[in-house]
């Protein structure tokens, strides 16, 4: 019972670390501006992180378009976050008189642990994005929020509705696209 709870305590730890870096890199790609909210939570959740790997990436890397630091930080989140899990449930076997004694083909299990988290948690969020961008647009479609939501969202949203039409003028691509997202959740677990 302690595992479990140790491991949804890391887990949830994170999620929201790693979903704040790839928030972080998404509202720097779409040139959202990191004054207000969300971005000045993002900011102080990752710059501990963030801040030394673009000092340390090359020049190139830093003036992409691509916030690479960002992604960098959830990628190296991700795998510390392997790591523990690893740990916690004995995938990197078990600690003896050596040390730690690693089991063949932990190196291979780390990254797809890694990964694994990594795509999890962009459904997720975007999932999250997408919902909050629908209620908002019946409930309040004026306010700020709305706003910064449509930003996160339209890139998404746009191919969607390329492809699906309005219906009886309701735009039905925000649905379209949470249910892709669930599946691919459904499809990755």
């Amino acid at each position: 019972m302690l595992i479990r709870i140790l491991a949804f305590l890391l887990e949830t730890a994170f999620f929201v670390l790693i979903a704040a870096a790839l928030l972080r890199a998404w509202m720097n790609w779409l040139r959202v501006s990191m004054t207000g909210q969300p971005g000045s939570f993002v900011m102080a959740l990752t710059d501990w992180l963030v801040k030394p790997l673009r000092r340390s990436l090359p020049k190139a890397w830093t003036k992409s378009r691509v916030d690479w630091a960002s992604v960098l930080a959830a990628a190296l989140m991700a795998l510390v976050y392997a790591t523990f899990v690893g740990l916690l449930f004995g995938v990197l076997g078990s600690v003896g008189e050596g040390g730690l004694d690693w089991t063949p083909g932990v190196f291979l299990m780390l990254p797809l642990i890694a990964v694994k988290m990594l795509l999890r948690v962009v459904l997720q969020t975007v999932f999250m994005l997408v919902l909050g961008y629908a209620i908002l647009s019946w409930v309040q479609p004026g306010s700020s929020v709305y706003g910064l939501l449509a930003r996160l969202t339209e890139p998404l949203l746009t191919p969607v509705r390329r492809v699906i039409p309005t219906i009886g003028g309701v735009d039905l691509s925000a649905l379209v696209l949470l249910v892709v997202l669930q599946i691919a959740m459904m499809v990755l677990i």
